[in-house]
């Protein structure tokens, strides 16, 4: 069977949209969708950490999973977040996520409980078993508390033909070098830090899986785009001009910043769950001053 998937180059983690009750608003969520279908997203990834996954019911899960499809009618891929620090936990989102017929599966490295190398291997193994669907790594130090080795991804990558890809969001550069050195060919590196994106870039990855894409989506295609058609000059001027919003969209825990941003811009509100809170007003004025001076540098 051919696991393959072209998950393109911006692969979004979309925000859930909340009311002022903090429920989820499905209207508000699907002209979310189209905003990121029509800036530069060729994948959506729903209920992930930036989904605020921590705080949805699975059933509230299986609903934004349903709206998010029938709001891209197949113009996107739509992956689905399948993890957590129970194996069969994961396991059984990810089996019903398949029944969803979502086009693959987000997976991050056990967290709280610490997982050795080995332990990491028998939990990916087991997600791999049992589901047909490909499965996307995610390896992220900082929330999780334990890094998975480059050896421990291509032990994974090399066992399961499922087994695509990795979301590496890690500033250790050399990881990256050695999965491309152990892992199968076509097994596909994704950034999963905004600003090390173009860095990462030039030692193979295909993209990025995204939180500035809700906002710069074009622009971060655009620079994805001209690196690997060589104009480089152009790819750093565009990095350079989007570093300093791609820090200010994490100057709170995620996603706070960014649904401030996309609330400032109309696109749904700015609510979030408990135990985040929304910014102070003093700190959007600092937050929104330099998304904006993004585009009157455009200008």
């Amino acid at each position: 069977m051919e696991y393959r998937i072209d998950a393109g180059e911006i692969i979004t983690a979309m925000v859930t949209p909340f009311n002022s009750k903090r429920e989820i608003d499905y209207d508000k969520t699907t002209a979310l969708v189209k905003h990121l279908m029509n800036n530069g997203s060729d994948a959506i990834l729903v209920a992930g950490t930036t989904g605020e996954s921590p705080t949805l019911t699975h059933d509230e899960e299986i609903e934004l999973l349903s709206t998010v499809k029938r709001a891209s009618a197949n113009a996107c891929k739509v992956i689905m977040n399948a993890s957590s620090n129970c194996t069969k936990t994961a396991c059984r989102t990810a089996k019903l996520a398949q029944k969803e017929d979502v086009d693959a599966l987000l997976s991050v490295v056990p967290y709280y409980n610490k997982p050795n190398q080995e332990g990491m291997f028998e939990h990916f193994s087991a997600i791999a078993e049992s589901t047909d669907l490909p499965v996307i790594l995610y390896n992220i130090p900082g929330r999780t508390g334990v890094n998975m080795l480059p050896q421990t991804v291509a032990k994974l990558a090399n066992k399961y033909s499922n087994i695509v890809a990795i979301k590496q969001s890690c500033g250790d550069m050399d990881a990256i070098s050695e999965m491309k050195c152990l892992c199968p060919e076509d097994f596909v590196i994704y950034s999963g830090d905004d600003s090390l994106t173009l860095p990462m870039l030039s030692l193979g990855a295909q993209g990025v899986i995204s939180v500035a894409s809700h906002v710069f989506g074009c622009e971060m295609k655009s620079m994805i785009r001209n690196f690997k058609t060589g104009n480089l000059n152009v790819a750093q001027n565009m990095h350079r001009k989007l570093f300093p919003s791609f820090k200010k969209l994490f100057m709170a825990p995620n996603p706070i910043p960014v649904k401030a941003v996309l609330a400032h811009k109309g696109i749904i509100e700015e609510y979030v769950r408990r135990p985040l809170v929304e910014l102070s007003d003093e700190a959007k004025k600092e937050l929104f001053a330099v998304i904006d001076a993004f585009y009157e540098d455009e200008l």
